[in-house]
């Protein structure tokens, strides 16, 4: 893993625990922990803020904004 890789935030609210992740290994390692954790519910996620934020340059990405909202 390169220190340049941007890492992610995740919480695991029933666990207490916090975490960074480098981006790559996210979604693995959620899956991982909430399928040995939770029995696949999706209690740990990544940061509520950090995902609307990437959702949003997805879609400005994308071409689905255009300003009119």
């Amino acid at each position: 893993m390169s220190d340049d890789q941007p890492t992610v935030p995740i919480r695991c609210p029933e666990c207490g625990t916090e975490t960074r992740l480098p981006l790559d290994t996210v979604g693995d390692a959620l899956e991982r922990h909430n399928e040995s954790r939770h029995d696949g519910e999706q209690v740990a996620t990544v940061d509520p803020a950090i995902r609307e934020q990437v959702a949003e340059l997805a879609a400005a990405d994308l071409g689905l904004t255009d300003g009119s909202n």
